[in-house]
C-alpha cells in the first residue's frame, strides 16, 4: 500500500468510515532571550481551526505524543502513552490513516515513522501538504476538531526505528552506517551559529537536506529518481544501515519516508538528534 497520497487521491476517500484524516502541524516559535531550549513548540490547532480538509482531527505531536518533563522536545514516549494517545484519536487496526501538515510535511512523515516503529503500516502521507490543497482551491472546513470515536490501539513495536547517542557514535567509530545529515548544508558546515549548541555535524556524517527533497513551489516530494541520485551521490547503499538526524527528530524523517520509498529497510532515526549531541561536550564534533 502506498505510503503517499495524492490530494485527488484523498478526495476520493473522504468519505470512507474507516479513514482517520490528521493534520499533524506544529510551530517553532523563537525561545525567550536567555533560554536554554531551541525554540517553542506550539501546537497548531490555531491554524487548523482556521481551516483544515474536511473530517480531519488534529495531532498535537508535542502536547500527547511526546515524551514529558525533559527538556528535549518531541522525543518518543512509551509505548503505552502512544497507545492510548492513538486510541484517543480513533486509530485502529482496520484504519486508514492519512496525515498531512502546513507548510512542510515534516510533522506528517514524523507520525508516519512513529506509527512505522508500532508495527502499523496503513499509514499514507499527503503529496504537497495541506498548502497543495487549499492551491487546487478544494474544500475546506473551520472550527475546532470534531474527533474520531474512541478506539482500542495495540502497538506491536519493532525495534531499531530509534537509536541514541552511544549507538550513533559507535557506527561513527567503526563506520559501520552511514549517518546522514537533513539539515540544511550551511548547519551541516558549522558555517552558521546553531540554535542547538555548537555548530557543526556529527563526525563523518554526509548532507542530504530535507528541503532539497521537496519541490518549493508546490511543497511535493521530489521524483524518486531525483531523490535516489542525491542520496547516492552522498554515499548512501541499500547494503548498510542508514541513520538520520537533524535538530529534533522531524525533518529527518523526510530523508527516511524517501529512503524507505526507494527500497531501504535498514533505516533508523538518531531522535535526539542535535538538539543532544551539539550541547555533549563529551561527543565529538565537525566543522569545515
Amino acid at each position: 500500500m502506498s505510503e503517499l497520497i495524492s490530494t485527488t487521491e484523498l478526495a476520493g476517500i473522504l468519505d470512507r468510515p474507516n479513514l482517520r484524516l490528521f493534520d499533524c502541524t506544529t510551530y517553532l516559535e523563537p525561545a525567550p532571550e536567555g533560554s536554554n531550549a531551541p525554540y517553542i513548540a506550539v501546537p497548531g490547532d490555531q491554524t487548523f481551526a482556521a481551516g483544515h480538509i474536511p473530517g480531519a482531527d488534529f495531532l498535537d505531536l508535542q502536547g500527547e505524543f511526546s515524551k514529558q518533563g525533559i527538556e528535549l522536545r518531541f522525543m518518543m514516549p512509551d509505548i503505552t502513552q502512544l497507545e492510548a494517545a492513538f486510541g484517543r484519536h480513533g486509530v485502529s487496526a482496520d484504519c486508514r490513516v492519512v496525515l498531512y501538515s502546513i507548510g512542510t510535511p515534516m510533522w506528517a512523515t514524523r507520525f508516519w515513522w512513529m506509527l512505522r516503529s508500532l508495527g502499523f503500516d496503513n499509514v499514507a502521507v499527503l503529496d504537497g501538504c495541506f498548502d497543495k490543497w487549499k492551491a487546487e482551491e478544494r474544500e475546506i472546513e473551520t472550527g475546532a476538531p470534531k474527533g474520531y470515536k474512541k478506539a482500542t490501539f495495540k502497538a506491536k513495536p519493532r525495534p531499531g526505528h530509534f537509536v541514541g547517542k552511544d549507538e550513533v557514535l559507535a557506527a561513527v567509530r567503526d563506520h559501520s552506517a552511514v549517518v546522514v545529515n537533513a539539515l540544511g548544508p550551511q548547519f551541516h558546515r558549522g558555517l552558521e551559529p546553531s540554535r542547538y549548541g555548537r555548530p557543526g555535524r556529527i563526525p563523518g556524517s554526509c548532507n542530504v537536506s530535507a528541503a532539497t527533497l521537496l519541490d518549493p513551489s508546490t511543497r511535493v516530494f521530489v521524483l524518486l529518481a531525483d531523490a535516489e541520485a542525491k542520496f547516492a551521490t552522498q554515499g548512501l547503499r541499500k547494503d548498510k544501515q542508514v541513520i538520520a538526524y537533524c535538530g529534533g527528530g522531524i525533518s529527518a524523517t523526510i530523508d527516511l519516508f524517501l529512503l524507505h520509498r526507494l527500497g531501504y529497510d535498514n533505516l533508523t532515526l538518531y531522535d535526539a538528534s542535535m538538539g543532544e549531541w551539539a550541547k555533549d561536550e563529551a561527543l565529538p564534533i565537525e566543522t569545515d
